[in-house]
């Protein structure tokens, strides 16, 4: 198997995959991060999980690139990995 680096998706980036949907769309919007990467299809708005591999493994190219600022505030690196530093939760036992 050929070593290939991981691709960096973004929150907002717009992909266009191998196959077309069979509503006929060839674009995706990317609104989740993680082992199953969100898409959301720019034609008629279905929502699909795709394990990362799998979208790796489809993906023909960039349409539009989302903001990596948005990325790294919601959900930590672009990689997808969970967020750090954030704050604490607050208890039923704050302010007593």
């Amino acid at each position: 198997m050929p070593d290939r680096p991981v691709l960096t998706l973004l929150l907002g980036d717009v992909v266009r995959l191998r196959r077309n949907h069979p509503c006929g769309g060839d674009a995706w919007l990317v609104d989740r991060l993680g082992a199953d990467i969100g898409l959301r299809c720019q034609t008629c708005g279905r929502h699909v999980l795709i394990e990362r591999p799998t979208l790796e493994r489809r993906f023909a190219e960039f349409v539009e690139r989302g903001d990596p600022a948005l990325t790294a505030a919601i959900g930590g690196p672009a990689t997808g990995g969970p967020a750090t530093g954030g704050p604490a939760a607050s208890g039923p036992d704050e302010g007593r």
